[in-house]
Formats: C-alpha cells, sequence, structure tokens
C-alpha cells in the first residue's frame, strides 16, 4: 500500500490541558529514553557479537524501532497525527534522502520509517544528553560544515548506506520559504546513487524553531511525509565539474520543494 494513515481516526481533537500535558510527556520521555539508550541499552548491545558493521547495524535498528515508538506514543496520546506516502522507498542502497525541515520531530519521523539508515545531524547534539548515545552508537555524521564532513557522507553513500540531511541545517522559520545550502547537493554529485526529496509539512505550524514546545496549537497537528520522485545525480554531473553539478541539483531541489510545498499550502487552506 503506497499510503500509511492515521490522520482522522480520532472523531475530535483531545482537550488543550490534556495535549499540552501529553506534550510534556512526550518530551520527557524522549529525553529519558536517550538516557537509558546511552547508559543501559547500547552497553548491554556491545557485549553481543558481531563486527562494527552488524554492531552498527543492530544500534540503528534500535535508534529506528524507538523512535518509532515515540511516534505512536504522540499520536495515540492525541499529540498529532500522521500520515507518510512512499515511506517503502527509502533505505536503498546509496540513496541520499533529502528533506525539508519545519518541526522539532523531522528527523525523528523519517528514521522511524528507515530501520538501517545514516543521518547528518548537528554539532551540539553529539553532547546533549539525551541524543548523544543514540547518535554515536548509530555512527551518524556531524554536521560540522567541514570538507571531512562532506567527504565521510559521500563515503557513506558510497559504502551502499542510506544518507539523511536536511539542506537547511536548521529548522525553517515559520513564514519564511526554505533556504538550502548546497553542502548536500555537493555531497550528492559525489557520492549518491540516487536522489529522492521528501517534502514534510505540519499543519497547524509547531514546534518550529520560533516556538517552544509548551506552545501548542489549538488542535491536534498533523504531520504529512510524501517521498518524490527519485533523481539521478549523473544528469548533473555527465556534463559539468562537481561545483556547477551541485549549484544545478541545489537549484533543482529547492524549486522543486517550493512548488510541492505551494501545493500543500493550498491544500491546506
Amino acid at each position: 500500500m503506497d499510503m500509511v494513515s492515521q490522520h482522522g481516526l480520532s472523531p475530535r481533537s483531545a482537550p488543550y490541558l490534556w495535549r499540552l500535558f501529553a506534550t510534556a510527556a512526550s518530551f520527557s520521555l524522549f529525553g529519558i529514553g536517550g538516557v537509558l539508550l546511552r547508559v543501559l541499552v547500547f552497553p548491554l548491545l556491545s557485549l553481543l557479537p558481531g563486527d562494527a558493521l552488524t554492531r552498527r547495524t543492530r544500534a540503528r535498528a534500535v535508534v529506528s524501532w524507538t523512535f518509532y515508538k515515540f511516534v505512536r506514543f504522540m499520536y495515540h496520546s492525541g499529540v498529532l497525527t500522521y500520515e507518510v506516502e512512499g515511506i517503502e522507498r527509502l533505505g536503498r542502497p546509496g540513496q541520499m534522502v533529502i528533506a525539508n525541515h519545519p518541526s522539532l520531530i523531522d528527523v525523528v519521523v523519517l528514521i522511524a520509517f528507515i530501520r538501517d539508515a545514516n543521518c547528518v545531524v548537528k554539532q551540539s547534539l553529539w553532547d546533549n544528553p539525551s541524543m548523544r548515545g543514540p547518535i554515536r552508537a548509530a555512527g551518524f555524521i556531524s554536521n560540522s560544515g567541514s570538507m571531512d564532513m562532506l567527504d565521510e557522507a559521500a563515503g557513506a553513500l558510497q559504502e551502499g548506506q542510506t544518507l539523511v540531511i536536511f539542506p537547511e541545517g536548521t529548522r525553517t522559520t515559520p513564514g519564511h520559504t526554505p533556504e538550502f545550502h548546497r553542502g548536500a547537493a555537493a555531497i550528492a554529485v559525489r557520492g549518491a546513487r540516487l536522489v529522492t526529496p521528501v517534502v514534510i509539512s505540519v499543519s497547524p505550524t509547531t514546534l518550529t524553531k520560533a516556538e517552544p514546545w509548551y506552545s501548542i496549537p489549538s488542535r491536534r497537528f498533523h504531520f504529512r511525509l510524501r517521498v518524490g520522485e527519485d533523481i539521478d545525480p549523473q544528469q548533473f554531473t555527465a556534463q559539468a565539474p562537481l561545483p556547477i553539478a551541485s549549484r544545478k541539483l541545489n537549484d533543482h531541489l529547492h524549486q522543486h520543494f517550493m512548488k510541492e510545498l505551494a501545493t500543500d499550502e493550498r491544500s491546506a487552506n
């Protein structure tokens, strides 16, 4: 089935105060869960037999499973509804998954539905008490902005890993259009077998860069994730040097997301 939907299963939204409590419980659960993974789960997993690749694959599966359970908790507690389209096309070897970044939980939802994915994450999260355990055990890549990071990310794709990246580098400012940095496209033309855009929309907007977690909307927010058509990076590299190819790919991706997000906004209205 091409679409999995949990939208509209509840006849009406939970009361505001309950959703505020459920949102607080969700963030608390996420923080405590991250610490438990770091101090208890991953040390135990490291005792199991297997080489470095096996341990990394095992850790990523655990992270994906826990993120999925977290999303389901937010759904069942009345915080959100969600809809994912085409998710079965994510997780292929050498695939770069490029997504816009409207909310705090974008990466959580994406990783929840990809069992074995690498991800470029913000440098600050490497020292976050809740996130550093899962990030390091899963072998995620720090977004330091250096050439070493670009080489590491391209190398992961060349090895056949799936790589998730947010070209904006941070959450979209409400009321502004996404601005893609060229780093993601530079990685893609150097190592990706295919590039797959994923358009994320959140309605009403919440958990944005400008809003604290407790500034919840008047009703459940709906999280929609749509997997777009694959892009072959070779169409940009065949007749142009890498710097020009990355610029053209970045422009192509930006136009794609602008068009799709405008369509989503018209549909929401």
